[in-house]
């Protein structure tokens, strides 16, 4: 059973840095592509940044050249590193994995991260 847990979101000013991370020690973490996603109220959750097995990673516009993916296959950890945050970066973040061979993704809970002078 997959059991995704999201921690590392606080309330930090604008230019500031955090970093999430996500962890399930429960499974065969290298065998899972992880992504980092983000939720506002009455926006749909949208890609942050992805990273493949291999450690092949992605972003999106508005991480590019802020945001850091990144994964340590034996703490059964992914994370992400936030930097020069905006008040737009204000949202809940959501670690996701996804099984190389395909099926059924998971979610975990969400951390909070809310950018504010």
């Amino acid at each position: 059973q997959v059991h995704l847990v999201e921690s590392g979101g606080d309330l930090v000013q604008p230019g500031g840095s955090l970093r999430l991370s996500c962890a399930d020690p429960g499974i065969i973490f290298e065998l899972y592509t992880m992504r980092w996603f983000r939720q506002t109220p009455g926006k749909e959750r949208e890609l942050v940044a992805s990273i493949g097995h291999n450690g092949t990673t992605m972003y999106s516009d508005s991480a590019k050249g802020r945001f850091t993916i990144s994964r340590d296959n034996a703490k059964y950890t992914a994370y992400l590193q936030m930097t020069s945050l905006k008040p737009e970066d204000t949202a809940v973040y959501y670690c996701q994995a996804e099984p190389i061979i395909g099926g059924r993704v998971f979610w975990g809970q969400g951390t909070l991260v809310a950018v504010s002078s």
